[in-house]
């Protein structure tokens, strides 16, 4: 095992300087935005960022669908709901109505045996 290695400052700067450099030869070695591989990189990449948007905009308008179709159901199932409840409140009329006019009736009937009943004793 290595044990710690006690550098100086001389030592550390110089192997500092040494990274630096290999850092930059690195750098110099890579292609340019004139190379053919370079360019070749980046229509690939190009065409894989238009099919992602493309498969994105799919996606976006399946959504965009399906939201609308979701948007049209509840729609349909509020418009239900309302008729339903204008049919509901229809038939409570009418239930009401009718039993206005049978409570007439009967106020009317019992009227016309009072008055029977008065018209007798007279």
């Amino acid at each position: 095992m290595n044990g710690f290695k006690n550098a100086g400052l001389s030592e550390r700067l110089s192997t500092a300087a040494s990274a630096k450099k290999a850092l930059l030869e690195k750098f110099k070695a890579q292609p340019g935005v004139n190379d053919p591989v370079f360019v070749e990189r980046e229509e690939a990449r190009r065409a894989v960022r238009e099919a992602r948007e493309a498969r994105e905009a799919g996606r976006q308008a399946e959504r965009d669908a399906r939201k609308a179709a979701e948007q049209e159901a509840l729609q349909a199932k509020q418009a239900e709901r309302a008729a339903r409840e204008a049919l509901d409140a229809q038939e409570t009329v009418e239930r009401a109505a009718r039993q206005v006019a049978k409570e007439a009736e009967a106020k009317a009937a019992r009227d016309a045996r009072y008055a029977a009943r008065k018209a007798r004793s007279r």
